[in-house]
Order: structure tokens, then C-alpha cells, then sequence
């Protein structure tokens, strides 16, 4: 059985007021009837253009936002019937990791106190262990303990993101979205996080829904490849079969747009 079961999930969104202070008609679905599993130990890489609805699916998933409708089944468990007490039991199992590594950990808050966040709402530790356990996910992600009492400005992109993965090892959970984590860094820095994330996969037994618009990196990290246009998913395979077979038109244009992996 997959760790994750994608059943006909759709979001859809009407359409905003416009500037001129009228509503504008119609609506936009921003993921449109998307069925995919996921297996425990895989990385599935799902990638597609900006707007084509990657970052919506990864938040439906884990009931960030919730679906206009579809089901979302998480070890046979329906995510969406869950109660607000049985989802605080099951977010221990399924984190996230967010694109700008900056905006997502609060500038008031120390490494300490970040990391330590999700242990302070789901365990009952002691400060003492809290605080050896933070050092522990430090060293996990390539930081020192020393680290511990910064703050997010003190830090380089890349070192910020590293705290942002340790808050998302806290709780030792099963499943990471991880919704384009390398996409703000330079290239190099980049590299260094998505080969962190193989190692972490290895050390932790991860499952990923790794989000990206970078078919090269998708292609590295990933097993398997999901292919998002539009709202909709046109095709998925196996890492190999997707990038030197692909059958779709729209995942041939993403192939061709970067030489070294063309078609």
C-alpha cells in the first residue's frame, strides 16, 4: 500500500476582486482532478512551469489548504475526515519544507527556539532535552551547536535553509514536501541542500514529494517523476522512462529547455 493515495484531488479558487472593484467571473482550478501514490522510501519529484499548480497540490496534501474536493489518504488514513485532534496526531508524521528560507522561520525566534518549536506542541521534554535534541538535528543538517542561540538574519541562505530542515526532522516524521527548497539559493549552494536531503533520506528513511520547476534536479534527486501542467498531472514514470522517453508534448518542452538532459 502507498504511504500517500492522491485520489481526484481538485482546488479550485474563484476569481479575486479586480482593481476596479468589481468581481470578476469564473474561477481558476489550480489542481484539477490529480490522482498520484507515493511510496514510503521514494522520492517523487513533481515538476512543472510557475502557476502550473505544484505548490497548491503539496499543501493539499498535507491538509495545509483544504480541497474543494478528492481524498487524501496518508497509511490508509483519510486526511480529509481527520478531526483538528487526530490531524495535530498525524502532522508528527508529514512535514514541510518551504521554498524562501528566510520568510519561513520567524526573525524573532533563535535557532533554539525554532528548532525546539514543534517539540514544545507535540512532546513532553524538558528545556535539557529539547536542547540536546536541537543540537543533535544541527549537526544532522551540517551546523554546529554553537548556532543555537542566533537568529535567522545571522545566517546565509543555504545555512537558513538547513535550520528550516531541522524544524522539519523534529519530530523524526516519515513524509517532506519539500516545495521548491533550493529554488532561492545560488547554484552551488543549491547542490550542497539537495545532496543533504539524499543523505538525510538514507540516515531518517524519508519519503518526498520533492516540488521543484528544475527538471535537473528533479532528475537527481528523484525516483519517480511527476509531470504538472496546467492543474493536472500528463504524465509520471519512472526518473529514467520520463527523462529519456517521454511521451507527453509539455514534459518533451521541459526536457528540450534544458540541453544536457534534451530529448
Amino acid at each position: 500500500m502507498p504511504l500517500v493515495e492522491i485520489r481526484n484531488l481538485t482546488k479550485v479558487f474563484p476569481l479575486g476582486e479586480s482593481l476596479f472593484g468589481t468581481h470578476a467571473k469564473g474561477e481558476v482550478r489550480a489542481v484539477d482532478e490529480v490522482t498520484l501514490d507515493i511510496h514510503a522510501g521514494e522520492t517523487l519529484g513533481l515538476v512543472g512551469e510557475s502557476g502550473s499548480g505544484k505548490s497548491t497540490l503539496g499543501r493539499l496534501v498535507l491538509r495545509l489548504i483544504e480541497p474543494s474536493s478528492g481524498s487524501v489518504l496518508f497509511a490508509g488514513r483519510d486526511l480529509l475526515a481527520a478531526s483538528h485532534r487526530e490531524m495535530r496526531r498525524l502532522r508528527r508524521d508529514m512535514q514541510i519544507i518551504f521554498q524562501d528560507p528566510f520568510g519561513s522561520l520567524d526573525p524573532r525566534m533563535n535557532v533554539e527556539d525554532i528548532i525546539s518549536e514543534p517539540l514544545v506542541i507535540h512532546e513532553a521534554m524538558s528545556l535539557t532535552a529539547r536542547r540536546v535534541r536541537a543540537s543533535e538535528l544541527l549537526r544532522a543538517v551540517g551546523l554546529d551547536h554553537s548556532v543555537l542561540p542566533r537568529f535567522p538574519h545571522e545566517f546565509s541562505g543555504g545555512q537558513r535553509q538547513r535550520v528550516g530542515i531541522a524544524r522539519a526532522l523534529a519530530l523524526r516524521p516519515k513524509f517532506i514536501v519539500a516545495d521548491e527548497p533550493v529554488s532561492a539559493l545560488d547554484v552551488s549552494v543549491g547542490a550542497q541542500i539537495v545532496n543533504l536531503l539524499a543523505q538525510l533520506q538514507r540516515e531518517f528513511g524519508l519519503t518526498y514529494l520533492f516540488i521543484s520547476h528544475s527538471m535537473p534536479v528533479v532528475r537527481y534527486l528523484a525516483t519517480r517523476i511527476a509531470v504538472m501542467y496546467r492543474g493536472k498531472i500528463v504524465e509520471v514514470g519512472d526518473t529514467q522512462q520520463i527523462t529519456e522517453q517521454a511521451q507527453h508534448p509539455y514534459t518533451r518542452s521541459l526536457l528540450e529547455a534544458t540541453p544536457e538532459i534534451a530529448v
